[in-house]
């Protein structure tokens, strides 16, 4: 984060803005619509601009004494040798200044924004790229109709009395998500605020009902961001506490609430931050203390994510929870490789499997998984490699069969190391792979060489 965003209130106190174009006076208006009064200063000033009510229009050259009694300064002139010097004799007065387009010179950057007042969204690229904040703007212009600002204006008529009644402070968000993601909004959003406000009452009244705590069960995918689901963004935002494992990227933990408490609970070969049994009991703890608990797990939680087990033991204590789907590795991260799963021509099946057992071992059904014309696609299965590659030789493989090794599937740090059951041990050993990693056996492999080149994540 290069700059901190803040909301700067300036309604009636005095701002400055150096410069008398177009520029100038847009920058005006911004501070105009803020509730600011602004002294203008430039040799010229547009007649229009210096009409307007709030406007103290100085028509001089810029000199420090303009600098007095300003809380915030803009400089907007096209002259850098004026704006360097407002911007030094302004820092050297602990004053805000910006000088628009010269990130080098502010001490704060104006960012577009998107106004439903009371409601404001503010948009910077941290002066790297105006206009790609710009059309950043635009797109959410048609996500958020201009009356959610009747809807924000509703939410704080209403503040004080709910925080009255509703005293604890998970239920009271939880309380608010309810109205004003459900009919309370709609009843809102189309004008009809006297229903709107007898809904409000009635679940007041009911306040006692309010869900006292849930878990969501949702899959992170291979790691890519890109690659999560909407559900499963709009509940990563609305959690009071995230538990998450050692396969879940940094961006996608990034990506939820950022005041939402965090609990790392990976598991590594030989190294477990929680034994599986303790990640239930911790579920349920948060879930009976009122939370909106987020369990974020890498892949898809019910292939080899041990998401059954979990909600076998919240179904048990009697916890509300929501499955979300992920993109499982097999699929995610042979798609960015550039194998697909199945082909007429090589595969007409695929067998997912995991590399090791509770006992460490890898005590696989190897004439099942040697069988022709499959792909086979292992889950957790470097450290085993050795073993998976010899065992399935030995059961009538050819030890010519491709297979291949994604490292960290989808992300920056993809590596895809091929060879085959004969030749892949070898490489692994040189390669050094680092995991996640995922295994993929089978005739599919081979078409890397013709399609990996076309996906963007492909080195």
């Amino acid at each position: 984060m290069d700059f901190l965003p803040i909301f700067a209130n300036v309604r009636n106190k005095l701002c400055l803005v150096v410069g008398g174009g177009q520029v100038a006076t847009r920058k005006a208006g911004v501070l105009l619509e803020a509730g600011a009064r602004v002294r203008v200063v430039a040799p010229e000033i547009d007649a229009d601009l210096a009409k307007q009510k709030g406007i103290e229009p100085v028509v001089a050259r810029f000199e420090a004494s303009h600098l007095d009694g300003a809380i915030l300064v803009i400089a907007a002139t096209n002259d850098r040798n004026v704006n360097k010097q407002v911007s030094e004799l302004a820092q050297a007065r602990s004053i805000p200044v910006n000088v628009v387009d010269d990130p080098e010179l502010c001490s704060f950057i104006m960012p577009a924004i998107l106004d439903r007042s009371p409601l404001m969204i503010a948009f910077s690229s941290g002066g790297a790229s105006p206009v790609l904040t710009r059309m950043m703007r635009g797109k959410l212009e048609t996500l958020i109709p201009q009356n959610y600002s009747r809807l924000a204006a509703f939410a704080e008529r209403f503040r004080e009395m709910v925080k009255t009644r509703v005293t604890n402070p998970a239920k009271r968000r939880i309380f608010w998500e309810n109205a004003l993601e459900g009919v309370v909004a709609e009843k809102v959003l189309t004008g009809d605020e006297g229903s709107a406000e007898a809904m409000l009452q009635k679940m007041l009244a009911n306040e006692d009902n309010i869900q006292r705590g849930e878990v969501y069960l949702v899959g992170a995918g291979p790691g890519d961001p890109d690659l999560l689901t909407f559900r499963a963004l709009r509940l990563m935002q609305k959690a009071d506490v995230v538990v998450y494992d050692n396969l879940v990227s940094k961006p996608i933990v990034d990506m939820t609430r950022r005041d939402a408490e965090r609990v790392y609970v990976g598991k590594k070969r030989d190294d477990h931050t929680l034994r599986q049994e303790e990640i239930n009991d911790l579920l349920v703890r948060l879930a009976k203390e009122g939370k909106r608990v987020l369990r974020l797990k890498g892949g898809d939680p019910f292939i080899f994510g041990r998401g059954g087990e979990e909600i076998e033991t919240l179904a048990a204590e009697g916890i509300p929870f929501q499955v979300v789907p992920g993109i499982t590795a097999a699929s995610g991260v042979a798609s960015y490789a550039g194998i697909p799963l199945t082909h007429r021509d090589y595969a007409q099946s695929c067998m997912f499997v995991t590399g090791h057992l509770k006992d460490g071992t890898m005590n696989l059904d190897w004439a099942a998984l040697a069988r022709p014309k499959q792909t086979v696609v292992v889950y957790m299965g470097l450290h085993g490699l050795d073993t998976l590659c010899s065992e399935l030789i030995k059961h009538g493989m050819p030890d010519t069969t491709p297979i291949a090794i994604v490292q960290q599937g989808t992300t920056q740090n993809q590596r895809v190391f091929t060879g085959t059951l004969k030749t892949l041990p070898g490489i692994a050993a040189r390669e050094k792979p680092q995991a996640p990693t995922l295994i993929i056996v089978g005739g599919v492999v081979t078409l890397r060489e013709k399609l990996a080149w076309f996906h963007p994540h492909n080195n």
